[in-house]
């Protein structure tokens, strides 16, 4: 049974599931699989907490105060608003709550009992076991995106077509290609990278060919996804006075005049940018790639989940990085807490540097000691941190900024509290100049 299905079972929206399980922090690989079918787990807890959920969506459309929320949660109203601020800073100023608000949730956040949840979902996942961690959010949104192509009575019904091109758009080592395979694994398709080598003149089987032809080759397979890299370079605008893209010109006008062609043919191109400025309009022309989704570096506590993962991935229990790991209590996540808190604005592939650079500095001191009860040196780990630093670079920065730029003018109101908190650590990083002290001796009332 798929998401939409057990929404119509239960008399409520999927929005609403999907709000419920990002309210109560849930798993996504304990309620869902990648392509929105539900889990034994969830299904049975759903079915017997029917009521639950209905009230839980009526009050989730419910126009209501802070006063409101305050007064059915027995809370503070300055301890509800801190929660409403912090969740949705988008809607914090507007008084009146509707359609996004749970008091349910900030009852949870604020310390509610509903353990009846959990007892549903007791065995984790591990977190070298889980295909994502995290991103619930931009999972969904993807998902909501994609429904054309899960739901085909959305086209005969309502006209919502399957979209032929996807761009998706963040900073250098946030997980584009990620996402790209978990959209191919979503629907259905087969993903396949385009190679640079391809952009050109190639040979396919041993014959001559062009960019064109590899297209044309493309569409004649079933149901395929294409992903390319660094389109940025190649969709700039015409009138850009950067001439080193002009090679690339050619390769953007055979996608545009092709990609009318891509949904009759089951071929879908998601392509992928560090930012969209300097881009050609007429890439987000409608029936082009006028689906943007917008990929973020993680937050703190996606960083230290995914420090936990990177360090023991593919280990086996008795390994001699796990014992050293467990020896100081650094398999669980409270001991990587202050190390992902300050890695500010570290993209997916700057975490997986230190997890590396921590591997290797605990072999290097195991061969040292011989001996894996050792406690982990916080040299060790200030070390690791400035190497992988090396790579938050003043153009990286300004990637950031832009992409927050980009992000908060296309889906603010989707993604306001990542916004936010990026904005937040960004301003951390920002240099403030001193106020520069003139020459010479100051008068004597001069302060």
């Amino acid at each position: 049974m798929n998401i939409t299905e057990l929404a119509l079972e239960l008399g409520v929206s999927t929005y609403s599931i999907k709000q419920f399980i990002d309210d109560f922090d849930l798993e996504l690989s304990e309620c869902l699989y990648p392509n929105m079918e539900v889990k034994d787990d969830f299904l049975k807890f759903a079915r017997e907490n029917k009521k639950f959920l209905l009230n839980y969506e009526r009050d989730l459309v419910e126009e209501k105060t802070s006063e409101d929320i305050a007064e059915q949660i027995n809370q503070p109203v300055e301890k509800v608003e801190e929660v409403i601020k912090k969740q949705k800073p988008n809607l914090f100023e507007n008084g009146m709550y509707k359609s996004s608000v749970s008091s349910y949730g900030i009852d949870h956040e604020l310390g509610g009992n509903y353990n009846f949840v959990y007892n549903y979902f007791g065995k984790k996942t591990s977190l070298t076991q889980r295909d994502f961690i995290g991103y619930r959010d931009l999972f969904f949104y993807i998902t909501e995106m994609l429904n054309p192509f899960i739901d085909g009575q959305q086209a005969r019904d309502w006209g919502i077509y399957k979209p032929a091109g996807i761009i998706m758009y963040g900073p250098k080592g946030s997980g584009k290609i990620f996402w790209a395979r978990k959209i191919a694994e979503i629907i259905g398709y087969e993903f396949k990278e385009v190679k640079n080598s391809f952009l050109g003149t190639s040979f396919i089987n041993g014959e001559k060919a062009d960019f064109n032809d590899y297209l044309t080759t493309m569409m004649k397979e079933d149901k395929v996804l294409l992903f390319l890299e660094n389109f940025d370079q190649i969709a700039r605008d015409r009138s850009s006075e950067n001439t080193q893209y002009s090679e690339f010109e050619e390769t953007k006008e055979i996608i545009l005049h092709s990609i009318h062609r891509f949904v009759n043919e089951e071929l879908l191109m998601v392509v992928a940018a560090d930012n969209l400025l300097g881009m050609d309009s007429e890439v987000f022309a409608p029936g082009r790639f006028d689906v943007k989704i917008p990929v973020f570096p993680p937050n703190a506590s996606e960083r230290a989940e995914m420090i936990m993962r990177y360090l023991m991935m593919n280990l086996d229990k008795d390994a001699l990085l796990m014992r050293i790991l467990e020896h100081n209590g650094a398999d669980y996540k409270p001991f990587w807490k202050e190390y992902a808190s300050r890695m500010k604005l570290f993209s997916n592939t700057m975490v997986i540097d230190f997890t590396q650079g921590v591997k290797k500095r605990l072999r290097n001191h195991y061969l040292k000691v011989k001996n894996s009860d050792f406690v982990i040196d916080q040299s060790i780990l200030e070390n690791s941190l400035i190497e992988a630093a090396s790579k938050l670079t003043e153009d990286y920065l300004n990637s950031v900024q832009q992409f927050i730029y980009e992000v908060s003018a296309n889906d603010y109101d989707v993604f306001s509290r990542r916004i936010e908190n990026l904005k937040h650590e960004l301003d951390t990083y920002k240099v403030v100049e001193m106020p520069r002290r003139q020459i010479g001796f100051g008068k004597n009332d001069d302060k």
